[in-house]
């Protein structure tokens, strides 16, 4: 007959009955161990929304613009969004007021108005509207040039943000003083 020594099992057969042991001892280790009680309990949709907005609470806020140097890039693009905002409530406002009360805000009714105003109103007016009018055309065109390709690199995008501020600026004084 041959050993387990001969055929190679004695490490084998060891390891069984060492294993063995042990697996008794983690039995007894982790009954003598304290187990901490997890206790759960069912809650309205209210109250667990309350509890999400709690811990919401002691979250810290992400990091945005506030600890970022400004850049061309994302000051254009809100500045184009809040241009392109302003014109469409300016729009929507004089429509409505047209719609509401035709008789008032008719043509000659306006230019009665502006007539009567002092030139330095009707300068700093036309620069109001001027501004916005002139940044979001020009970067419109912008974006257009990107649409087709043109510009996108960091380069091209910084060289075409200086222009769109120089354009305004031009057309924006053009508007103004004409």
């Amino acid at each position: 007959m041959m050993s387990t020594r001969a055929v190679g099992l004695g490490p084998i057969f060891r390891r069984a009955v060492i294993s063995s042991k042990s697996a008794r001892n983690q039995v007894v280790l982790r009954s003598a161990i304290a187990r901490r009680g997890v206790q759960t309990q069912s809650l309205p949709p209210s109250a667990s929304d309350e509890i999400l907005n709690k811990q919401r609470l002691k979250r810290p806020s992400s990091p945005h613009f506030t600890i970022y140097q400004p850049q061309l890039t994302w000051l254009g693009s809100i500045a184009n969004r809040a241009t392109g905002g302003a014109l469409s409530a300016l729009l929507y406002g004089f429509s409505l007021a047209y719609l509401v009360a035709p008789g008032t805000f008719d043509s000659a009714h306006i230019v009665e108005f502006v007539a009567g105003l002092p030139d330095y109103i009707k300068t700093a007016g036309k620069v109001i509207l001027a501004a916005p009018f002139a940044f979001h055309s020009w970067n419109g065109l912008r974006h257009l040039a990107w649409d087709m390709g043109k510009f996108v690199t960091v380069k091209g995008a910084y060289g075409t943000g200086y222009a769109v501020l120089g354009a305004t600026a031009v057309s924006t004084i053009y508007l103004a003083f004409m």
